[in-house]
């Protein structure tokens, strides 16, 4: 039986966790889950950060969940940039702070558009960290920086890999 891995969101002053999110919408409030349409990120401003883990449910038969990896795929709309603190190097771990959309130290990496080829998001503040029982992987916080030319609409897929050792 393999391992049960979810990907939650945390929200909000004293830190709400939303566990299996349907999706990474990001937008102009701090909301998981967020209908992107109804949340417009305002052309030359900055979207809410979000704050997302892997979280192991279940070892199954598992005996180690590591190698965690984030990425998006498809084009963002005009001169937008998403960043993040992932990293395949220099990795510094986050901690949970209410989100904002302003500029946040060390959440400054361009989002790779293409699977990194080593992990980029560690556990317990090491890239080669690892989990062997229930548990979180660190934060991955990220955030979408548009430009004042920008239009509204653009759509990408985030990608969240990970190994599992039997």
């Amino acid at each position: 039986m393999a391992a049960v891995v979810e990907i939650c969101e945390s929200n909000g002053a004293g830190e709400t966790i939303t566990h299996d999110i349907a999706n990474s919408n990001m937008g102009s409030v701090d909301a998981a889950e967020l209908v992107a349409v109804d949340n417009p990120i305002v052309a030359g401003d900055r979207s809410f950060a979000k704050y997302q883990r892997f979280h192991v449910t279940s070892m199954g038969g598992s005996s180690k969940i590591d190698n965690l990896k984030v990425w998006r795929t498809g084009a963002l709309g005009g001169a937008a940039t998403h960043v993040g603190n992932q990293r395949t190097s220099g990795y510094v771990q986050k901690t949970y702070a209410t989100p904002v959309a302003t500029s946040i130290t060390n959440v400054d990496q361009a989002m790779p558009t293409s699977e990194p080829a080593s992990q980029n998001l560690g556990i317990a503040g090491s890239l080669t960290g690892d989990l062997t029982a229930t548990g979180y992987s660190d934060y991955f916080v990220h955030q979408i920086i548009t430009n004042g030319a920008d239009t509204a609409g653009a759509s990408t897929t985030m990608n969240y890999q990970y190994d599992e050792t039997a």
